[in-house]
């Protein structure tokens, strides 16, 4: 690798090798590792390379985490730290994201910086369209994309604001004196653009010159670099390379190592020797003839795309169709990085089953060019070669050197079809590329060719279908035959790895049926007298969904005008950290320099879900090189068991991904080696419990059952009565960008430091201090930041804490722990599955008389005893199922009203995450609410409005609340949001198309704040005042990119009336302030906030005298006379905690502060054929009471919305029988992209009282998640739209999450009934339904 000026530096970025051999490294931790697969866009850096053949310098984006060091010969790799930094200048790219609050967590924020900064290398002024494809490939889990989308569109030439009449200002600006007073008018701006500092291109690190000087040619030939195991070799040549290929046969070609660079690390594919021909010539052209283009196998799929799209512009429409659709596909592959890291060689090469290019160069007969030392020859992309079939497979010494694609005829139709789990960045789960050539003048069919992926191990070409039917008219019966036969030809077995079977069953005659319409089309424009067009109802089945940019406003009250300039309160702040997080250079655990001697720690979990553990055979591990120590159950000094939380397996395990063992190496690639040779023998215990129904079976249950209820329900069914079916809410993924990551050092007298992301240092402290038999005291976690939570981290770094603990005692030496992302997704779980059973007494008139629900999660297999206050609890699913029940009325009276919760004892393990319970239990109440209105054919937002709470009044378990604000944001957000005139037109839209419908949905919440129980509400602080004037602040609270340490800056600047810039908070430690609750359920800026206040005002008061005889005197003045004076400096502040309470036996109690009130509306379009939806708008009214900070607030309100959305739609957790979690990364477990938000999204603060919290302010950081099942329930009003004009029941259950595969089954057609069904009893399923 090359070193140039500072700020162009070659980052190498591998977890682990931050602290390897660090005098050969540079120490770059700006750079993030998250997925370690391409994924997820956190570690994407920009390459520059030379083109000594046009002169020019080309910069793309590129993962560093699948880019093999050896490849960059030549390359300038841009690193976040060569765009800016805090300690020089920051860039435009980095400033303006931090200012439009695009961060939170900031994890994500250096790839996102990386990914706009690139683009504008390549395009100084962008459009919005490309922002949003230069994003594509970037995962966010905080901030819900939008203000990211708007930082980039600040670089954008075209305004971004919505313009009113021409004028040029925002149609939600207010004309002066509308209002009495203009503080209380809205607000629309959360930052001024007037800050931002111009980009001037010119000002661009340059290319460095040395990497344009003969040097970095091939003087000498081939280059290679022999490794421990591996050897790499480039070629000069491509006589060269094919005698290299020639010698090592069985060596793969490295170009992108997007396909191979996955394979070795999570399949452990090995390879001694390496080939990259990457910069070879005759492997980078494009050659046009009159018959078609030959593109060189070595072009990346971006120069794929800009190859192409020149060709469509040159050439007739006609000849490019084939073209055209790669290009259509080429848009929604993964993001920009992967797209300029992938070779077109390397795509046709390796034929994945999942190709989505591949079937369409079939269809339209490409052709590969092969070459060897025996020649070069053609042959034809076809059935046989995707397929793999041993007659037309490549040699091993056969390389490609280029596709030729071939121009289209007139007559000839090609098409690419695909559909996946979100829009963009996502394998298809079937996929399509279809062509039919007719005879001249006719539709009659003269040759067809249809081949699908996904759909087995290999591409799959329906060859015998398609000889069938040559010489058919293309009209309705031969479509009918096609669909029958192609079924029959492509089997996919009941059992198939990725299920989904009847789902992708239907997929292959829903895709066919599309081409078919699409050709007709095509016939009828081509000659409409003589071929007739498809019904104008059929239209929209023709076009995908669009992908465009999203925008919106978002709104909240003005600030008082005579608020001093200085007080920071009510204002949008940007969060503390924002520029270091843009910079990179906010550290992180895996950033923390390594430290002398450390050691670092791989994992050994169990593959089992309930199984003996007869033995452990660690010898071969011990064997290998720099191994220091194995660690069991049988090195914990304490306790292994503690409070029922087991923290190596010992004897038995009791889920799959439960820790055994774990291995301390000088590497993590070392320790990760050894891990995978520990042999565990096990024993299979029964019963192994997966499922809710299996714990229903054995009636395994961890407690008695939590009940609320009011009225005399059995009496109120005497009305008329729905018994609903079962509804099914899946688990989630957290999906923190940071896994889990902890570095414990080992100290004198038996202590313990813990560097460590966590919602709860206290709870880590006990479980370390009790696994190493010490007291508390001698044990320390410092957290300066986490890269996002969720509830991830409430209880399981206690667990990885106390393993990480153990290990730096038994071998006396650091340790370093971070989780791979599949080790992060197996070991910490998710959100609790639910089952939930009803039965509702109603009206004709949709009143709902009575309503007797019945709870069930998916709990765990132990229960966790906490013996704080005398009190013992199944910590996480106690409090899930009691938040369920508490919240299980939402927002509606129901006189007669009984709610029962359980947890079941299962094998899957689950924990905290986000709502806390109520985004799955609320959604139950929504469900039931629309039934009902189906019943009655009443709309659903009529039946909510009439059983709303409308007056102060009594919660089912006889808490008094006011909804006041419930109703106004109710009736703003119908109003604000159009929705009756929008509703009109849905239903316009749906009368004139049949294969998309369009639904709308509106929604009421209210939402209880904290935790039922007392003692989780308080906190402390500590606030020291420095002789300089400067203010040191530390709480109890932790900072997970909520911005909690922002506002508790803001609070002390309010309270000492400072400027926040004398302010600085710098970590959360059980050192400075002692038994810190956790930090969840929208309570961090209440609780923490109340004790900053406090410790300040304590110092106020002691200043008082001081203050006094000098008022106009400075702040430094009278610090300085106060220490004269003798006066403490420093001060505690405590605040005691809001009072709750719950009375489970009587089923009562105040067991919340107050509650936060919200209504949101949203509008999607479903495909009704494939099962895809577009999410259109979405408007969200919150009561904020008075914010203390708008961006923040309404940060965390369009992140939270977003994770709900993608919670209830796309996200989908999926076990094998046996309990095997299958998804556990970014390829097969799929959150929302940016092409997944809002298309307008719109954010309203309702402003209110609240005079029991700091300021008046409420917590919002959790209420959103339901608000996002408004997504869910628009999706149930779009497909209720399609059954309607079918035929079919007018009531059906739609469980949670409403994936494409649940959307399309329930869209039931001629399609749906054709496909063949199997009876479940003769299989097995790949995976199964945990709830």
């Amino acid at each position: 690798w090359y070193k140039t000026q500072e700020n162009m530096l070659l980052v190498i970025s591998m977890q682990g090798g931050k602290c390897r051999n660090q005098s050969s490294l540079v120490r770059l931790t700006g750079t993030k590792y998250s997925c370690g697969g391409g994924g997820c866009g956190a570690c994407t850096v920009m390459v520059s390379r030379y083109n000594s053949t046009t002169k020019a310098i080309h910069h793309y984006p590129a993962t560093a985490c699948l880019v093999p060091i050896c490849s960059l010969y030549g390359a300038a790799v841009t690193t976040v730290e060569g765009v800016g930094s805090i300690k020089t200048r920051i860039h435009p790219v980095q400033e303006r994201l931090a200012k439009c609050h695009g961060t939170q967590c900031g994890f994500c924020s250096p790839g996102m910086v990386m990914s706009i900064y690139t683009l504008l290398r390549n395009h100084p002024e962008p459009t919005p369209e490309q922002i949003t494809k230069a994003l594509g490939g970037n995962l966010c889990h905080c901030t819900g994309y939008r203000p990211i989308v708007e930082s980039g569109k600040t670089f954008c030439v075209e305004s971004t604001v919505c313009e009113l009449k021409g004028s040029g200002k925002c149609c939600m600006d207010q004309e002066d004196g509308s209002l009495v007073n203009r503080w209380e008018q809205m607000c629309t701006k959360l930052y001024d653009e007037d800050e931002f500092q111009p980009l001037d291109p010119s000002q661009e690190p340059i290319f460095p010159p040395e990497l344009t000087v003969r040097y970095f040619t091939f003087v000498n030939g081939r280059r290679s670099k022999q490794g421990e195991r591996t050897t790499w070799i480039t070629p000069a040549t491509l006589n060269d390379l094919l005698e290299l290929k020639a010698n090592f046969p069985k060596a793969p070609l490295v170009m992108g190592n997007t396909e191979l660079g996955p394979s070795i690390k999570f399949k452990n594919e090995f390879h001694p020797v390496f080939i990259s021909p990457l910069g070879l010539p005759e492997l980078h052209f494009v050659n046009t003839t009159d018959d078609g283009v030959t593109i060189g196998a070595g072009y990346s799929l971006a120069q794929l795309n800009d190859a192409l799209h020149f060709i469509v512009s040159e050439q007739p429409k006609e000849k490019t169709k084939t073209h055209r659709a790669l290009l259509k596909h080429l848009r929604t592959l993964p993001g920009a990085q992967i797209r300029n890291m992938a070779t077109l060689g390397g795509h046709v090469v390796s034929r994945p089953n999942f190709s989505d290019l591949n079937p369409i160069l079939a269809a339209g007969n490409a052709a590969i060019n092969l070459v060897s030392k025996e020649g070069q020859w053609q042959i034809p992309l076809n059935g046989p070669v995707l397929e793999r079939s041993p007659e037309a497979d490549l040699k091993s010494e056969e390389i490609v050197s280029s596709v030729y694609i071939p121009y289209s005829t007139q007559w000839h139709f090609v098409f690419g079809l695909r559909m996946a789990q979100r829009q963009e960045n996502a394998f298809a789960i079937v996929n399509a590329g279809m062509s039919v050539k007719f005879e001249d003048g006719t539709n009659t069919i003269k040759e067809l060719q249809m081949f699908y992926g996904s759909v087995g191990p290999t591409t799959v070409s329906a060859s015998q279908t398609c000889k069938q039917l040559i010489g058919r008219q293309w009209d309705d019966q031969m479509l009918s035959d096609a669909c029958r036969w192609v079924l029959d030809e492509i089997y996919i077995p009941p059992a198939a790895e990725g299920g989904m079977v009847e789902y992708r069953r239907t997929l292959i005659i829903s895709l066919l049926f599309k081409f078919y319409l699409k050709v007709r089309r095509g016939l009828n424009q081509m000659d409409p007298q003589k071929f007739p067009d498809i019904p104008e109802k059929f239209m929209s089945a023709l076009e995908d969904f669009p992908i465009e940019t999203p925008q919106g406003i978002q709104m909240f009250q003005c600030v008082d005008p005579h608020q001093p300039p200085q007080d920071p309160v009510g204002h949008p702040v940007m969060h503390q950290s924002a520029i270091k997080h843009t910079t990179g250079e906010a550290v992180y655990i895996d950033d923390m320099s390594c430290i002398d001697q450390e050691l670092f720690l791989a994992p050994i979990t169990s593959t089992r879900a309930h199984a003996k553990i007869i033995s452990i055979d660690i010898s071969e591990a011990l064997a290998l090189p720099g191994v220091v120590d194995v660690i069991t159950a049988e090195d914990v000094p304490g306790d292994n068991n503690y409070q029922g939380e087991i923290f190596y397996a010992q004897n038995e395990v009791i889920c799959v991904g439960q820790i055994v063992s774990t291995v301390a190496a000088d590497t993590y690639a070392h320790a990760r080696e050894a891990a995978k040779k520990v042999k565990i023998t096990y024993g299979d215990i029964e019963p192994r419990i997966i499922t809710i129904e299996q714990a229903l079976e054995h009636n395994s249950f961890l407690f008695d059952e939590k009940k609320i209820e009011q009225g005399n329900v059995e009496q109120a069914f005497k009305y008329k009565s729905l018994k609903g079916s079962e509804v099914h809410v899946e688990g989630q993924e957290h999906f923190c960008m940071e896994t889990l990551s902890i570095l414990a050092l080992p100290k004198e007298d038996k202590e313990m430091v813990l560097h460590l992301g966590t919602q709860y240092p206290t709870r880590v402290q006990e479980y370390v201090a009790a696994a190493l038999n010490v007291p508390r005291n001698r044990i320390a976690c410092r957290m300066k930041r986490t890269g996002g939570a969720f509830g991830g981290k409430v209880a399981k770094p206690a667990v990885l804490g106390a393993v990480s603990a153990v290990a730096a005692n038994k071998t006396g030496r650091p340790i370093r722990f971070i989780l791979e992302r599949g080790d992060d997704m197996l070991i910490t779980a998710g959100r609790h599955p639910l089952l939930r059973k009803y039965k509702i007494g109603f009206m004709n008139n949709g009143v709902i008389k009575a309503a007797d629900v019945k709870y069930y999660v998916n709990g765990r297999s132990v229960c966790i005893i906490l013996y704080l206050c005398e009190i013992s609890l199944c910590f996480a699913s106690t409090q899930v199922v009691e938040f369920i029940v508490l919240k299980s009325e939402n927002a509606y009276y129901i006189p007669n009203f009984r709610c029962r919760g359980r947890a079941c004892k299962t094998n899957p393990s689950n924990t905290a995450i986000r709502g806390f319970g109520f985004p799955q239990g609320t959604v139950v109440v929504e469900a039931y609410i629309t039934a009902v209105a189906s019943q009655c054919n009443l709309p659903p937002e009529e039946v909510k409005e009439i059983n709303m709470y409308k007056r102060i009044s009594k919660t089912a378990f006889k808490q008094t609340f006011n909804p006041e604000p419930l109703q106004r944001c109710w009736k703003e957000c119908l109003e604000k949001s159009s929705f009756y005139a929008r509703k009109l037109a849905a239903e316009e839209f749906n009368k004139k198309n049949y294969w998309k419908k369009r639904g709308l949905a509106i929604f009421p919440m209210k939402f209880s704040i904290g935790i039922p129980t007392a003692y989780y509400n308080q906190a402390a602080a500590l606030v020291h005042i420095y002789l300089d004037g400067s203010v040191l602040v530390t709480h109890g609270g932790y900072e997970l990119g909520q911005g909690l340490y922002t506002k508790m800056i803001q609070v002390a600047s309010h309270e000492l009336n400072i400027p926040q810039s004398y302010i600085h908070l710098s970590e959360t430690s059980t050192v400075t302030v002692s038994n810190g609750v956790l930090t969840l359920g929208s309570m961090g800026t209440d609780i923490n906030g109340k004790a900053v206040q406090n410790a300040c005002q304590t110092l106020m008061a002691r200043l008082h005298p001081i203050i006094r005889k000098n008022p106009k005197g400075k702040w430094e003045d009278w610090i300085a006379k106060a220490f004269e004076e003798s006066i403490s400096l420093s001060a505690t502040g405590y605040f005691k905690g809001y009072q709750t309470n719950m009375d489970w036996e009587k089923g009562e109690g105040n067991a919340y502060p107050y509650y936060v009130y919200g209504a949101a509306c949203s509008e999607v379009e479903v495909d009704c054929l494939t099962g895809a939806h577009k999410l259109l708008r979405t408007d969200i009214f919150m009561e904020a009471a008075f914010s203390i900070n708008p961006a923040l607030d309404i940060g965390q309100i369009e992140g939270a919305f977003i994770q709900g959305m993608r919670f209830y739609t796309i996200e989908e957790l999926k076990y094998s029988p046996e309990g095997v979690l299958y998804s556990r990364s970014p390829d097969d477990y799929k959150i929302p992209t940016v092409t997944e938000i809002p298309e307008e999204f719109y954010v309203t603060l309702v402003r209110s009282q609240n005079p029991i919290a700091i300021y008046s302010s409420k917590g919002l950081g959790e209420a959103r998640m339901f608000l996002g099942s408004s997504v869910l329930f628009a999706i149930y009003d779009a497909v209720a739209a399609a059954r309607r004009e079918r035929g079919l029941a007018k009531t059906f259950v739609l469980s949670s999450p409403a994936t494409p595969e649940m959307i399309r089954m329930m869209c039931v057609d001629q399609f749906t009934d054709m496909i063949p069904r199997d009876d479940p009893s003769t299989f097995t399923p790949w995976s199964i339904r945990v709830s």
